[in-house]
Formats: C-alpha cells, sequence, structure tokens
C-alpha cells in the first residue's frame, strides 16, 4: 500500500502558505492547512477546496492543536509591519505560544517540524551578508521587536525541544519574499510599489531609497521549504532561504514602473525606526546541503505579481 504522508500547514492560507499547501497536494500528500485568518485569505486556498485531501481548520496556534500529522510546516505568524504592529502582544505570542503548541504536537505525534523564521533575527546587520552563524543586531525594545524577538524565541525553542526531547527539527530563515497572493495593503515595499504604480499614485520612498532588500519569488522559496523538509535528520538548519540578487528599493521602484508603463513619480519619506539598511542572504549553505539556489529572476517574478495586483484592484474598484 502506497504511504500518504499527512502535512499540516499552519498559516496556510497565507500567501505562502498557500502555495506550499498546493505544492504538497502536488506530491501527493494529504495536507492540513489550519490558519485564524487574521491575514490568511480564504481566496488563496479556495481553488484547493474540492481536492479531497485538503482540508482547512480555523484555529489559532496560541492554543494547543490535537491532531495526527507525520509532519509540520509552521508559519503562523502575521509578517508584515502593519499586520504584526497591529496587536504585537498577539504576535509575540503567536511566535512564541505557536512554537511551544506545536512542537508539543510534534514531540506527541512524533512528528518533523520544520520552523519559517525570518531574516529579522538578523535585525540591522552589521555584517553583510549574512551568514547563519551570525547572531544579529536587534533592538530588543522597538516598535519591530515582538516580530523579531518573537521569531528569535522560537528558534530558542525549537533548538531546546530538539536537545532536550529529540524533536526532529528543521529551520528556515526567510528573506524577502514576493509574488501573487500578497496582501494588497500589507506595507510591504514590492506590493506598496505596484499597487500605487497600478493606481498612478506616487511612489513612496523611505529615506533616500538606497537601502538595499533581496526579493525571492515565492515559487523559488518554496521549493527551499520543502527540500529543507526533506533533508535527513542531520541538517536541521537554520538555513537561510532567500534570493542573494541585491537591489536598492530605487531600483525596485524603476522596475515596477518600467513593468507597470506608470506614470508614477518618486517621493521621499523620512526613514521608520530599526529600519535595516541592508538585507541580503549568504546562500552558501543551502547550495550545499539542499541542493538549492533560486532561478525566477526580479523580472520574472514581477510579471504574473503585477498581474495579480492589477486583478485584485479591479475587482475591489
Amino acid at each position: 500500500m502506497h504511504y500518504v504522508p499527512r502535512i499540516l500547514v499552519t498559516g496556510g492560507a497565507g500567501f505562502i502558505g498557500s502555495f506550499l499547501c498546493e505544492r504538497l497536494l502536488e506530491t501527493g500528500a494529504e495536507v492540513l492547512c489550519v490558519d485564524n485568518f487574521f491575514t490568511g485569505r480564504r481566496t488563496n486556498v479556495a481553488h484547493l477546496l474540492n481536492n479531497p485531501k485538503f482540508e482547512v481548520m480555523r484555529h489559532d496556534v496560541t492554543f494547543p492543536l490535537f491532531v495526527e500529522v507525520d509532519q509540520i510546516y509552521n508559519l503562523a505568524c502575521p509578517a508584515s509591519p502593519i499586520h504584526y504592529q497591529f496587536d504585537p502582544v498577539q504576535t509575540t505570542k503567536t511566535s512564541v505560544h505557536g512554537a511551544i503548541n506545536m512542537l508539543g504536537l510534534a514531540k506527541r505525534t512524533r512528528a518533523r517540524i520544520l520552523q519559517a523564521s525570518t531574516s529579522e533575527v538578523y535585525g540591522d546587520p552589521a555584517i553583510h551578508p549574512q551568514t547563519e552563524d551570525y547572531w544579529g543586531n536587534v533592538n530588543p525594545i522597538g516598535i519591530r521587536s515582538c516580530y523579531d524577538e518573537g521569531k528569535r524565541c522560537a528558534e530558542t525553542l525549537f533548538f531546546d525541544y530538539h536537545r532536550q526531547h529529540k524533536v526532529e527539527i528543521k529551520v528556515a530563515r526567510i528573506f524577502n519574499t514576493y509574488g501573487p497572493r500578497m496582501h494588497p495593503n500589507d506595507g510591504r515595499v514590492v506590493s506598496n510599489f505596484i499597487v500605487q504604480a497600478l493606481k498612478g499614485e506616487d511612489i513612496t520612498l523611505y529615506g533616500d531609497g538606497e537601502q538595499t532588500r533581496s526579493f525571492c519569488y515565492v515559487s523559488d522559496l518554496v521549493t527551499g521549504l520543502v527540500s529543507l523538509m526533506g533533508t535527513g535528520p542531520e541538517f536541521v538548519g537554520p538555513v537561510n532561504i532567500g534570493n542573494p540578487g541585491e537591489f536598492t528599493i530605487r531600483q525596485l521602484a524603476e522596475r515596477v514602473i518600467a513593468l507597470t508603463g506608470a506614470k508614477s513619480k518618486l517621493v521621499h519619506r523620512p526613514l521608520p525606526q530599526d529600519d535595516p539598511k541592508q538585507r541580503q542572504p549568504d546562500i552558501s549553505l543551502a547550495q550545499e546541503k539542499l541542493g538549492w539556489a533560486p532561478t525566477v529572476s526580479l523580472d520574472e517574478g514581477l510579471k504574473p505579481t503585477i498581474a495579480y495586483f492589477e486583478e485584485e484592484i479591479r475587482a475591489m474598484s
């Protein structure tokens, strides 16, 4: 009899989670998508509901969950500043209590569990590009700390459950990811710029626009996560998953204007507190251990993303 793995994806109706659910279903797995729909959207997974191997459960990971699964991808947590600063106490609870509850589930069911951590654990980095052995430069009491420190504490919990309870863990540090199904008003730079350009508004640059980011297309990221989950028990991470191509925010704005044909002008606003100046992953570990590297260029990824936002704006007007 063919063995079908049962896989839990927390935050499964979110931007990245929905693409991950889709990919796992393509492999023949049974997928349980858990989401409290704070930032996740039913429309992201509506097209999967007819699949008999797919199930959606409304649940908040800050409460325990009792299900039988073989693998857990823990993606639950609002990831954009607008959303995670809306209720910062709840954001920290989602990272910390959520990790404790999912690790407890993994311990009970002997499931392998992957934590979707973040490049934000590096804070405003003092080294460039960032390697996994860099401990970070994080403000523990700033307005972004609920997310940064919540994710750092989740990594601590993962490694302690691994050492203390022999739970099989994987930790991925996700760098800026973009693609269709991003929230139109999540305040992230790619969605902001595309929405502003499509509406014919001026494009807002914070600071001088020379701060850099690395943008990974969502399909590349999902491939990295699945590859990490598939590695042997001896490799736990953390491992950077992101696109090492580095662009200034100004260059991104110029690409979006060119691809949308917008007449938008660039306008400058003050830089928010603790906003990192540079963000670029060193992915040599992912290349070595996962055989993974991104394949989608910025222009290739922006085109379907722009098309998605055109549909969204049309539906809202």
